[in-house]
């Protein structure tokens, strides 16, 4: 294994789309996954290294963290990191709890904690600046507007989104950190053709453009020289409607 891109949640959606691009293009890669999912052995197939992950607790975070630092078979010391692409999610919403104590713990963890404690622990493991390294923050288009339904959820994206600022100034020169800041890219197979077209409606283009969205502004972001502290909205001009 070269130096790899680490890619959290992997298993689906965006994380998958990124993590199958980047393995064609002949990246060693590292996935982090909560579940089991058929997607995890295709990619392990492909040639992907995938680690178990909850990212929910502290726990599971600090193991995560140990597998990365420890594992001789990684080893990361030596081989370093090109970059960490963090897109592990979680959707909770105030309409399925009343413990709105815990829901807003979990999605702090999640979307803010796990990748401030991950970057902070790989900070000295990223390839040189003649290489290039970078971190790719997945934040939301919620996290400037806010939202009625995920109030919790907007809040840590919003966190995640300063995190970004920060760490492009703490690393530079060597890695650039950024954002992408995605609305809707992709419907869920059970949403139905009444809510595709209500959802549609909301952005200037009204197109539902798919996961490789994500996929071409990931590469972007890899192969740029001079961009850092961004983000890039994939919004289809959804914030002047």
């Amino acid at each position: 294994m070269t130096s790899p891109i680490i890619i959290t949640g992997a298993a689906q959606r965006l994380g998958l789309a990124i993590a199958e691009n980047l393995l064609a293009q002949h990246h060693d890669v590292i996935i982090t996954y909560r579940s089991e999912k058929p997607a995890v052995e295709k990619l392990i197939s492909r040639g992907a290294v995938a680690i178990q992950a909850d990212f929910a607790t502290n726990e599971g975070i600090q193991r995560f963290i140990s597998t990365l630092t420890n594992d001789q078979t990684l080893d990361l010391a030596n081989k370093k990191v090109r970059a960490i692409i963090h897109n592990a999610s979680d959707w909770d919403q105030e309409s399925d709890t009343n413990d709105y104590a815990s829901l807003f713990t979990k999605m702090m963890q999640v979307h803010a904690s796990a990748p401030y404690q991950i970057n902070m622990a790989l900070k000295k493991l990223f390839v040189d600046k003649k290489v290039g390294a970078d971190i790719i923050h997945m934040t939301d288009f919620v996290q400037e507007k806010g939202s009625k339904k995920h109030i919790a959820y907007a809040a840590s994206k919003a966190a995640l989104h300063n995190l970004t600022l920060s760490f492009s100034a703490l690393l530079a020169p060597n890695v650039k950190v950024n954002s992408l800041a995605p609305a809707l890219v992709m419907f869920n197979e059970w949403d139905s053709v009444e809510y595709k077209e209500k959802a549609l409606k909301k952005s200037l283009l009204e197109i539902c453009p798919g996961a490789q969205e994500a996929v071409k502004a990931v590469n972007f972001l890899l192969n740029s020289d001079y961009v850092t502290g961004q983000t890039m909205h994939l919004n289809g001009g959804r914030h002047l409607k």
